[in-house]
């Protein structure tokens, strides 16, 4: 089969690959129809390079199945399913709590087992989601980075009618979050970007405010939106070192700050922000992967339920469509900024 590979920073390659083969009773054969880039793709193929060199890598996928193990006795060929790309140990106190986003071993496809960007996968009947017909592959695709927004928002506890809200940064987690704010019955949502564009789709997802920060800083607009009081609660989802310290002057007294972003360089901050855990006597809150007990979680049963009554939606947040062999064209034109992306989803 044909795949995905990375050698390196900005070294990808179309290459040959050996096509996977069920090997376990629980296994199931995935033939892919679409695959999405995650920023944390992006961040691999500029800077970081593979875990492994040469590893099929990518993580946002949906397909058809193709074959299962013996003891796969729910699934059959031809059926429609997305996946969730994360493998725990099973065995660490984590793991043992149901607390498998905090595994100590946490892996996902791609990384130390190959993954998404070819033209098949083998996955753990576990990690298998159906999702019934009316939903294009595509939109198949979104569903782990949906999950990833509503496991944050589990985690710090969910959002309560009437609660103002702020997401800073407005990709696809965070246009997701938006999304999530707004069906959870949030009165305010304040959107943020430095882009106008993905501040549109923000708007289109459910945000009631928009606020572009290019060249000033958020928190007194956030402030004069909120009527001094500020927000109930804060989402950092851009993943910059600067934005990691402006969210902490979002919330008012008493307010809560989840951070779903990952900055790769150092956070360094003005008294201005850290000051502001104290005398507002913020709750921080950390959110990692997209996974709960039972394993997947509720994330999961939650996001593919709300997908299927057309109620959340994904379609908006793709931009572009390739084929698989593009695949370098698609990281580059990301990363090089010159024209306006959202979602990528490459085609096998």
């Amino acid at each position: 089969m044909k795949a995905l590979k990375l050698y390196g920073a900005r070294d990808i390659r179309f290459e040959e690959a050996d096509e996977p083969i069920i090997k376990n009773a629980d296994d199931v054969k995935i033939r892919i129809r679409s695959v999405g880039i995650c920023g944390s793709d992006m961040h691999r193929y500029a800077l970081l390079g593979p875990y492994i060199k040469g590893m099929i890598w990518g993580h946002e996928f949906s397909g058809e199945v193709v074959e299962v193990g013996t003891a796969v006795t729910d699934l059959k060929a031809g059926e429609r399913v997305s996946a969730c790309p994360a493998i725990y140990c099973g065995k660490c106190d984590s793991c043992k709590r149901g607390k498998y986003a905090q595994c100590l071993k946490l892996s996902v496809i791609g990384a130390y087992r190959p993954g998404a960007f070819a033209e098949y996968i083998v996955m753990p009947r576990e990690n298998v989601i159906s999702i019934s017909g009316g939903i294009s592959f595509d939109e198949m695709a979104v569903v782990e980075p949906s999950c990833v927004a509503l496991h944050g928002l589990y985690n710090a506890g969910g959002i309560s009618a009437g609660d103002t809200v702020a997401v800073l940064g407005c990709g696809t987690v965070g246009t997701m979050t938006v999304q999530w704010a707004k069906i959870m019955g949030a009165k305010k949502i304040i959107a943020i970007d430095i882009d106008d564009k993905k501040l549109a789709v923000a708007q289109y997802a459910g945000a009631t405010d928009l606020i572009n920060t290019r060249g000033k800083q958020s928190y007194e607009k956030v402030f004069e939106l909120t009527n001094n009081k500020g927000v109930d609660i804060a989402v950092e989802a851009a993943g910059t070192a600067e934005t990691s310290a402006q969210v902490l002057a979002l919330p008012g007294k008493g307010g809560k700050v989840i951070y779903m972003g990952i900055p790769y360089s150092d956070v360094m901050m003005k008294r201005l922000y850290f000051e502001k855990i104290v005398r507002n006597e913020l709750s921080i809150v950390g959110t990692w992967n997209a996974i709960s007990g039972p394993f997947p979680g509720k994330e999961w049963i939650t996001c593919v339920h709300f997908l299927e009554s057309k109620i959340i939606q994904t379609k908006m947040l793709i931009t572009h469509r390739l084929p698989l062999n593009e695949g370098k064209k698609a990281f580059e034109m990301a990363i090089q900024g010159k024209e306006y992306h959202g979602k990528i989803v490459l085609h096998p």
